[in-house]
């Protein structure tokens, strides 16, 4: 494998990384949208959220990217490889953040919720400056560990053409009939953009398990 195969590996890399970072960040806001909805108090936004939740983290990743694009597609509305995995990881990211999220806001002492209704905060104020940045500080372990099954997950995009790291390898494997060297080294990439992260998720669940005593 010489320089210009390694240069499309980067060029895969970089791809997953911004479908990662797009993933993560529309899921992140739509996420937060669920979270709120699940722990509203209000019935139908709780059990239609929570069906939202377990549809998507009861079918196969996998099967999600075919449905946006190919199922789309037979509707007449065809998107490009590039749109359809960034709205099929955004979906996919959303139902997972909003139930870890909804869990944190749970997770706050109900007796915050109760000082700040004491305070006459409303509800706006009082998840903005209250319930929010607690629920945040919880969250971070389960997130960040979350974004590292994201980053891996990216390689099932190639099943629709998406030229991420994976298919990159794979293109790279065919050309030069060195399949155990091409992706001895996307494991290795896969690794030094995942590891820090996990490393990152365990110190501050050890943090929060020191601060809890």
């Amino acid at each position: 494998m010489g320089e210009a195969e390694f240069l499309f590996l980067l060029t895969g890399l970089k791809w997953t990384v911004l479908l990662s970072l797009v993933g993560f960040a529309g899921g992140g806001i739509c996420g937060l949208a669920v979270a709120l909805m699940r722990s509203s108090g209000i019935a139908p936004l709780e059990r239609g959220t929570a069906g939202y939740i377990a549809l998507f983290q009861g079918t196969p990743l996998l099967m999600q990217l075919f449905v946006v694009y190919y199922g789309l597609a037979l509707v007449g509305l065809k998107l490009d490889a590039w749109v359809a995995v960034a709205i099929g990881f955004t979906l996919h990211a959303s139902a997972y953040l909003g139930e870890i999220w909804r869990g944190s806001i749970e997770a706050v002492p109900r007796g915050q919720t109760e000082a700040a209704k004491a305070l006459s905060l409303h509800y706006v104020a009082r998840m903005k400056d209250v319930i929010l940045p607690q629920a945040i500080r919880i969250s971070l372990p389960a997130t960040i560990g979350f974004l590292v099954q994201l980053i891996k997950g990216t390689s099932l995009a190639a099943i629709v053409g998406f030229t991420e790291l994976t298919r990159a390898g794979n293109i790279v494997s065919n050309q030069t009939f060195k399949p155990l060297l091409v992706f001895g080294v996307v494991g290795i990439l896969y690794f030094l953009l995942c590891w820090p992260l996990s490393l990152y998720g365990a110190h501050l669940e050890r943090r929060m398990a020191v601060a809890a005593r």
